[in-house]
């Protein structure tokens, strides 16, 4: 079996579990979501004792991949309703800074011109200082496209390593040009 395949989602209290027609529905206090179900996989919910459980049909690999593939979405889809995602991101560079308003997100990182980024209904964006964004939400995929939509306007550069990174990002620095002098 797979290993992660075979692990049991617990499902927190507060979080309502509805699997019909091959979608699992999700309900918290984040949020809502959904999720298909690949018709091969059978996801089973045990109300009682509060876990859902994932099997599969047969050993081949491809039932095998979708095993754990499906329970990790099921798992995330918990975890979002529940407790949701958020990605933290640091603007580094002399007069680069971003300012969240209502439904944008203002980033000026070095263009002539402010970057303005429409932010879709279902995240919020957060900016404690003009340096920190901080993007939160419930489908932990669309926090992290849109954190990577951030971050790619102004990816670190690695000489000086100016630019949009994760907190906690490691940028690998090279060093500059030598200058030799000439005779």
């Amino acid at each position: 079996m797979s290993r992660v395949g075979k692990q049991p989602v617990k499902v927190p209290a507060g979080v309502k579990i509805e699997i019909k027609d091959g979608i699992f529905h999700a309900k918290g206090p984040k949020g809502a979501l959904e999720q298909k179900i690949h018709p091969d996989m059978s996801v089973a919910y045990d109300e009682k004792a509060g876990v859902i459980t994932v099997q599969r049909p047969s050993e081949q690999q491809r039932h095998r991949a979708l095993h754990g593939l499906t329970q990790r979405l099921i798992a995330n889809v918990v975890t979002g309703v529940s407790a949701g995602f958020e990605k933290k991101l640091q603007i580094i560079g002399i007069g680069y800074n971003a300012k969240a308003q209502p439904g944008k997100l203002l980033i000026n990182v070095g263009f002539a011109n402010t970057v303005e980024i429409p932010v879709p209904k279902d995240l919020t964006v957060e900016t404690p200082s003009n340096t920190q964004i901080i993007v939160k939400g419930c489908d932990k995929q669309r926090v992290g496209q849109f954190a990577a939509d951030v971050r790619g306007i102004r990816p670190p550069e690695p000489y000086k390593g100016k630019g949009i990174r994760y907190d906690g990002e490691y940028v690998r620095r090279k060093a500059g040009k030598a200058f030799v002098s000439g005779q």
